[in-house]
């Protein structure tokens, strides 16, 4: 039974390559036509696979529909939440998760820091749009010119000395950690709070949120604080690859 399931969703790749006839799905499976058959009559029967009028198969619609069924009823937020508390455990500092919703970038869930001093924050709250590294990492994502007319649309607050100035330093910075992959924010907000963040893709490979360490001054330095970085990218990586699905061959049981 294992290897006639294991063989029914080997045919699915092979389609979404491309239309295929019963000839190439049995070659590539390694079968007989007649074995094939059997798998594509069944995949055919439960919408997952379309006999076309010349005879070649293709993905069928209750695939796509599957699978934004399951899409939309992921809830980003409950698969990062152990994740955020086991990076909360293993560095002690304030952890937030953070999501981009009708133009503003909302805390959708945080788990505070082990130390006396603590940051002031709270779920469903806006963050400063313009300096949060949160912020940065899901604006960053977007398509170019949606980016450039939410970054246009934006005030810029003179939150301290280190906040982003203007609309054109914000779309510079953007391009910079569009191409690293990660952002921080070092004093833009609060001058004594330091964060680094890291972002969370679907499998589709766009940023769905972003998940974010901070911490005061008097904690950790902003030198020291960076040093978690790869901690950072590794849980946001972890989050990633549950979330969007796309385990590595190398985390495959």
């Amino acid at each position: 039974m294992s290897q006639t399931v294991d063989r029914a969703l080997s045919i699915l790749p092979l389609l979404a390559e491309g239309p295929a006839d019963l000839g190439q799905v049995a070659d590539r499976l390694g079968v007989h036509k007649s074995t094939a058959l059997r798998l594509l009559r069944t995949l055919h029967e439960h919408g997952l696979v379309y006999r076309q009028s010349d005879q070649r198969y293709r993905l069928g619609a209750r695939l796509f529909a599957l699978a934004q069924q399951a899409v939309e009823n992921l809830d980003v937020r409950e698969i990062a939440h152990p994740h955020l508390v086991r990076l909360n455990e293993e560095c002690g500092h304030t952890v937030h998760l953070a999501v981009y919703e009708d133009n503003e970038v909302l805390y959708i869930d945080k788990v505070d820091s082990r130390y006396p001093v603590r940051m002031y924050s709270r779920i469903g709250k806006p963050v400063a749009i313009t300096v949060a590294a949160v912020a940065k990492l899901l604006l960053a994502d977007l398509p170019e010119p949606e980016r450039r007319a939410a970054v246009e649309r934006l005030e810029y607050p003179h939150y301290t000395a280190r906040s982003t100035p203007n609309a054109a330093a914000y779309l510079r910075e953007l391009a910079t950690v569009r191409e690293q992959g990660w952002a921080t924010d070092l004093g833009g907000h609060e001058e004594s709070i330091n964060c680094v963040a890291a972002p969370i893709r679907g499998a589709d490979g766009r940023v769905v949120a972003a998940m974010s360490v901070s911490a005061p001054n008097v904690v950790v330095t902003a030198g020291e604080l960076l040093t978690l970085l790869p901690l950072v990218r590794r849980s946001a990586d972890a989050i990633t690859r549950e979330y969007s699905g796309n385990t590595p061959a190398k985390d495959a049981v």
